[in-house]
Parts: C-alpha cells; structure tokens; sequence
C-alpha cells in the first residue's frame, strides 16, 4: 500500500494548501511561495505589559507625525507634503530608471536641512556611490554611506549613525543569517522588510526601501510587502528618453493620484514643475499628420503631442505600428476612423507615435489620434493652435473625458486658443474658442472647416 503523508504545504501570498510542494502556485501564480507549514499548536496569548498607556484619540500629540519636506518639490507633491518620521516607502522601478539617482539627491537634500541621513547599499560598492555622488553634487557632511549586504550589519550601521532618513538600496540584496533562503527570496524579503520597518518605527525613522520589479513591471517579492509598508512609489520613464515619473500605488499619508516629474541627465535629477513643454515639437510650419492633446496624469493636465504617418503600401498586410500609444487602442481608432468616419486606410502602412517619450494610456487621446491619422491620410497639416480632447466609441460617438477644464486651461496657458472636445465641457477659459463634437464624422467636419480658414 502506497505510505499517505501527513505534510502540508502552504502558499505564503494566498495561503493555497496542497499535499505536496509545488514549484508555482495554482491559485495566484506565484512562484516559489508554496512552503511546508506546520502541525497546528494550541496557544494560550496573556494579557502583557503595554508600551503606552492608552489615551483619548483627541489628546494624541499629532506633531510627530507631521511631513517633513524632502527638498525635491516634485518627490513632495507626490507624498502629499514630504517624509513623514517612522513612515517606510518602498521605491520600485525597472533597472536603470534612476532610482538609486534620485534617493541620492534624496539622502543629500535632507542632509543639508539638518537631517542626518544615512545610504545602504546592496548593489553597488561605496566607491561607485561616491563617484555618483561627487558627478550630481551630493556630497555632504551629515551624508553617510555603508556598503553592506548583512541584516545585522545594516542595524549596526543604524544603531552607530542614528539616522533621520534611511535608504536601502535594495532591499532584495540584504539578507540575514536567522532565516534560511537565498537574498531576495519570499523568507528573505519578508523577514528583511519587517526587521527595518520595526527599527524605523521604534525610532522615528524616515526609511526608503528600493525595490526590483518583474518582467512585466509589478514589484517584486512578496505581496505582503507592499501591505507592510506605508508609501508605494512606482519610478517610470523610458531609458531613451530624459523624463522620468514618480507615481503613488499606495499612500497612507497623501493622494495617490498625483504624480511627479524629473528630468534625469549628466549633472542628476532635476524637478519639472512644467514638463509640458517637453511633449511638443517646434518646427516653423505646420506639418500634417499632428495634433495637440492634453492629458492628466494624476491631477495635472500635460499637453502632448501625437504624430502619425500614413503611407501607400504594396503589402498584403499594411503595417501598423505604435510607439508611446496603447496598439489596442490605436487599431480601434483606425477601424472606427474608416468605418464610421469615411476614411479610406486600408492600402496604407500607418505609424503612430508621441513627442518626447511620454505614453498615453487614458482615452482622452483617441480624438487626437483620429485626427491626426486623418490630417496625415489627407496630406493637410491642422492648425497649431488646436487642441483635441475626446474618447473615440465603437459606434463612432465622442464621449465625455473627466477634467475637460482643467485641460483646456491648460491648453489656453499654453497659448492654444481653439479646442475640439466632446459635447458639454463646461465652463470654458477666456480666448479658447471651443467645437463641440458628437460624433467622429462631426470631428472630421470641424477639421475641414478649421483646415480652410
């Protein structure tokens, strides 16, 4: 008779049990979380001795609790005000982005408020961060760097500088000699992350936390990471382009719709309180084939610019090609655009792309797009003074985006002074002429009319 095992085998991130070890978990697809649990245990818990009384809620001192700038506006606006003492962030972003960059000039900032602050590196060699640190200008007294990989190492590092700001650079590279696993492992991660969030709120520390991500762009490690700690940062930008991201996944102490702006280059990374330049191309004539668009990250409306080609093809199959646009959504823009608009793509190859590497996700842009292919298809450049602002439906309808006012006063202090948006914007700003359109085929007429004048 074949021998029953008594093991069991539990998923750390969804608690999935099994009878035997599984390399991935069936339930979330999670590799390498299926771990042996144990035979339960009866535990008795007594009451014990509390570290603080308990107060009333309205005579909790809130002042501890308070954001502390970071110096960078940019970081600032996106935390909801700065770091705030015994708070923990965790920074992922894609290899190369930046990260290490800007929590230097993060670490250097503080440093020279007052604040001691203190850089844990796992990946790199102090001589490596110094160098960096010298090319951006973050070179300061109250600045201390360790380079370590050790768990208990890292806390005496602690202990001895006593920060008020803590980076570790990344978290998946410290590991500690108690738990078995290899550095950046599910154990390792967990048991790293929860020792540095306990020292950082016994002692009132601002601590930073960097960390990897996976092929298709979610942070890496345990789910119960990003439970644990109070402030997710997501750190986005192409690494051909100069523009960088910070955006809030979770914020306990702020909104987690802002986002912010840097410029990344030789000298460091710099704040861009008004990237909406970047997104715009000069040239002296207009050029068929763009069109403005405004768009909102978060809550702050950027003007774009998107660009299209369309070319006579021989091929079978046309190509259709995206850079800085959903594809998805590009091809269904192009379909309505020859169904319900009129306009004939079929023998055509058709390129569509953005200005300066920012992505447009939200719908806002399909009317952009539309536009655009059609003024590229037309061979008739738009106006440089329009702005287009719509989301493209399958029955060829324009609806309604959110935020169209804050858009078109975005436009209008850029000196864009005409607008095609969906019906009912709103109030409208001062010098903006403004068409309603309800439809891709009234689109199309508006652009014509504006063509000829």
């Amino acid at each position: 008779m074949a021998k029953t095992s008594s093991r069991t085998y539990r998923c750390v991130e969804c608690g999935y049990a099994t009878a035997k070890w599984l390399g991935r978990c069936p339930e979330c697809q999670a590799w390498g979380t299926v771990e042996e649990a144990g035979a339960p245990k009866l535990r008795t818990v007594v009451p014990g001795p509390v570290s603080s009384p308990a107060r009333p809620i309205a005579e909790v001192d809130v002042e501890a609790a308070q954001a502390r700038p970071t110096g960078l506006a940019e970081l600032d606006r996106v935390l909801g005000g700065g770091l705030v003492p015994g708070a923990v962030v965790l920074l992922a972003g894609e290899p190369g982005v930046g990260k290490s960059t800007l929590l230097l000039e993060v670490a250097a900032a503080c440093a020279r408020q007052g604040a001691t602050s203190l850089v844990v590196t796992g990946e790199e060699s102090a001589a490596q961060v110094r160098l960096r640190a010298g090319r951006i200008g973050a070179l300061h007294e109250r600045l201390y760097l360790a380079a370590e990989t050790d768990l208990s190492a890292t806390l005496g590092h602690v202990e001895a500088v006593d920060p008020r700001l803590l980076v570790v650079d990344s978290v998946q590279t410290i590991s500690s000699a108690e738990v078995d696993g290899a550095p950046g492992g599910v154990t390792q991660v967990r048991e790293v992350a929860a020792a540095l969030i306990r020292v950082a709120k016994e002692r009132n520390i601002a601590t930073i936390l960097v960390g990897h991500v996976t092929k298709d762009g979610s942070i890496a490690g345990p789910r119960v990471l990003e439970h644990l700690v109070d402030v997710v940062l997501q750190f986005e930008g192409d690494r051909h382009s100069r523009l960088r991201m910070v955006r809030a996944v979770k914020n306990r102490f702020g909104p987690t719709d802002e986002v912010g702006c840097f410029d990344l280059n030789d000298e460091g990374i710099i704040g861009l309180p008004d990237p909406s330049g970047l997104f715009l191309s000069r040239r002296g004539d207009p050029v068929p084939g763009t069109c403005v668009t405004v768009t909102l990250e978060g809550r702050r409306p950027l003007v774009a610019e998107v660009q299209a080609l369309v070319a006579p093809t021989s091929l079978a199959m046309p190509r259709r090609a995206t850079s800085g646009l959903e594809s998805s959504r590009v091809a269904m823009v192009l379909a309505v655009l020859e169904r319900r608009g009129g306009v004939r793509l079929g023998n055509t190859d058709i390129y569509a792309a953005t200005v300066g590497g920012v992505r447009l996700t939200e719908p806002a842009a399909d009317l952009a797009v539309a536009l655009a292919v059609a003024s590229s298809a037309a061979d008739r450049p738009l106006p440089p003074d329009l702005v287009a602002v719509g989301e493209v439906g399958l029955a060829g309808e324009v609806r309604r985006v959110t935020g169209v006012q804050r858009r078109l006063a975005e436009a209008a202090r850029l000196g864009f002074t005409r607008a095609l948006v969906p019906p009912d914007p709103g109030k409208v700003p001062e010098g903006v002429a403004v068409t309603e359109a309800t439809d891709i085929r009234a689109a199309l007429a508006a652009l014509s009319d504006a063509c000829r004048r």
